[in-house]
């Protein structure tokens, strides 16, 4: 039976309802442990971890030495980021990784050399968290973020120390960092456009997907904003890679087509561009493309604007969006490790890096990456168990079954989180836990329980410590995403505007659209919130993604036509009524 509506008299303003007030969603269960498929670099941070650390761990195995192993680890482990940058790029911030690790190493061991007291080792080591967490979210590094920063600098923390063996182990992170350097830029050698080559190849494929979505759907929607995304990413590759060269050009050409298809996908081919992806992606030659590469455009006179702060700047500024992510960074390692240490554990690092690895940008995706988390160190602490007599056999042994799993974590990891830890698990307690402080089976009760805590205590911080701003981040993302393409609307009703110009609109309407789905994706796993302008985001998207279709084919915003299937510009869908 429907709810009747109340008549409001004529000229008689209704009463206005109270504003919904905080709600809390619904945190996903279904699908956390489902495997998902290899991504296409899957094998480089593998290769890239277990190349450096073969190296150091020989030379330590020569000399009857492996009991530095810790040590030389931690710079090796550098070479697990900077794989989805362009070299010119990878180069500094991979630099900078490796300067952030021997900097958290360095205040790590000093630590420990001058004080025995577990509250205040615990307390440094949520403090480096905290930072290390910021940094990484501040910069955009990527994977693993700041989980590995926080292992090697909590593990340093509780191993033993004294100030005299401080420099000998600090050049020994060093000269591991300094060969996980060269590591991860070998490949520009054989491939020197290798990451903008795949990212072109990522483009091309999610505007394929976007043309094989059925209309009218959720998932077309999605689908358009994936592509747009990848796009962006593309561009911004090669943007960063350096000087242009005939190949960049010919990756240009191929991101102008993919563009021109997203914006007329009834005149595109989706099979074309799945086979010009698998093309590019390869190391032969790239698929023609009709016409010459054109000299990049001038670019239009600029208003003169105060230069932006620095990203680290800005989020350590006040009213920063990161900022109650960096206090759930020190609450959650914090109340674990004191847990942990309370409840018998005498090295507790282990809980501290559990909490900082729930610990996401949401509380959603913390939700998510516990139950991951918790089922892969379980397990991962039961192949330990089963392979811990084979570690004793010998150092040998040890060494291989260290690169082994390095390795298989970071070839299992783009499947699924949990299947990760099952191989990262033994191989951190294996580096950690070398020197044979610890029998098998305490080691194991201690890590379950280390494991169990950290995630719990993680999840508690995520929960208490809500982020209100990230709807306020939502909402100033909408203000320009909105602004961006009033920006380009009014350029195309100028029949005179150049396409310098046009193309520096799209540029700057495709990264407003980025970072809008970015801070609503952000903003919808967050507990306690006011509703989200859901359909306004919508409505924005929408209305955005058909004005970069108009800037390409330059028939003005009116002229821009939905795609088959789309909704009309103002159509309220279904879909519209859902989460962001």
């Amino acid at each position: 039976m429907s709810r009747p509506v109340p008549v409001i008299p004529a000229g008689q303003a209704p009463a206005a309802s109270p504003a919904p007030g905080p709600r809390a969603k619904k945190l996903p269960l279904a699908g956390v442990l489902r495997l998902g498929g290899l991504n296409d670099t899957w094998f480089k941070p593998a290769t890239g971890a277990s190349s450096a650390a073969v190296i150091p761990l020989l030379t330590l195995l020569a000399l009857n030495r492996l009991d530095l192993a810790a040590y030389t680890m931690a710079g090796s482990l550098c070479a697990l980021y900077g794989h989805q940058l362009p070299y010119a790029r990878r180069a500094r911030a991979v630099l900078w990784v490796g300067l952030g690790m021997v900097a958290g190493v360095a205040l790590a061991m000093l630590t420990s050399a001058a004080t025995d007291s577990v509250p205040l080792l615990i307390t440094v080591g949520a403090a480096l968290a905290a930072l290390q967490k910021t940094l990484c979210e501040s910069t955009g590094i990527g994977a693993p973020g700041p989980v590995i920063f926080a292992f090697v600098s909590s593990a340093t923390l509780f191993a033993p120390q004294t100030l005299a063996a401080v420099p000998g182990h600090l050049a020994l992170t060093t000269g591991a960092a300094a060969l996980a350097w060269c590591v991860t830029m070998a490949p520009a050698l054989p491939r020197p456009t290798g990451p903008e080559r795949r990212a072109t190849a990522r483009a091309l494929e999610a505007v394929a997907a976007f043309l094989t979505a059925p209309g009218g759907t959720s998932a077309r929607h999605h689908a358009r904003a994936a592509a747009v995304t990848a796009l962006h990413t593309g561009r911004e590759t090669l943007r960063a890679a350096g000087r242009r060269t005939p190949v960049r050009d010919g990756l240009t050409r191929l991101l102008d087509r993919a563009e021109t298809a997203l914006a007329a996908p009834g005149d595109a081919d989706a099979a074309l561009l799945v086979e010009q992806a698998a093309r590019t992606r390869g190391t032969g030659p790239l698929p023609r493309t009709a016409g010459p590469c054109e000299p990049p455009a001038e670019e239009p006179p600029r208003v003169r604007r105060p230069r932006a702060a620095h990203p680290v700047a800005r989020a350590l500024a006040p009213g920063s969006p990161l900022l109650p992510v960096a206090a759930r960074t020190f609450l959650g390692p914090l109340l674990a490790g004191l847990l942990a240490w309370g409840l018998g554990s005498d090295r507790p690092y282990w809980a501290i890096v559990t909490a900082v690895a729930v610990l996401q940008l949401n509380a959603s995706l913390s939700w998510t990456r516990a139950i991951q988390r918790t089922v892969g160190n379980v397990v991962g602490v039961g192949a330990f168990a089963l392979l811990a007599p084979l570690a004793h056999t010998g150092p040998a042994a040890v060494v291989a079954l260290i690169i082994v799993l390095a390795f298989g974590a970071e070839a299992l990891m783009p499947r699924n989180y949990w299947l990760g830890s099952v191989c990262v698990t033994p191989m951190a307690l294996l580096i950690g836990e070398f020197g044979g402080h610890h029998g098998t089976a305490p080691l194991v009760g201690d890590r379950v329980l280390d494991t169990l805590v950290g995630a719990a205590t993680g999840l508690v911080a995520a929960f208490l410590v809500t982020n209100r701003r990230a709807s306020a981040v939502l909402e100033r993302s909408l203000a320009a995403a909105e602004a961006a393409r009033a920006e380009a609307e009014a350029l195309l009703a100028r029949t005179e505007a150049s396409g310098a110009a046009l193309a520096h609109a799209r540029h700057r309407l495709t990264a407003a659209l980025v970072a809008l789905r970015a801070a609503a994706d952000t903003a919808s796993g967050e507990l306690w919130q006011r509703p989200l302008p859901a359909g306004r985001v919508r409505d924005a998207e929408r209305a955005g993604h058909r004005t970069l279709a108009a800037t390409v084919t330059r028939q003005g915003p009116r002229a821009a036509r939905p795609a088959p299937g789309d909704p009309a510009p103002h159509a309220r869908s279904p879909e519209e009524d859902a989460p962001v």
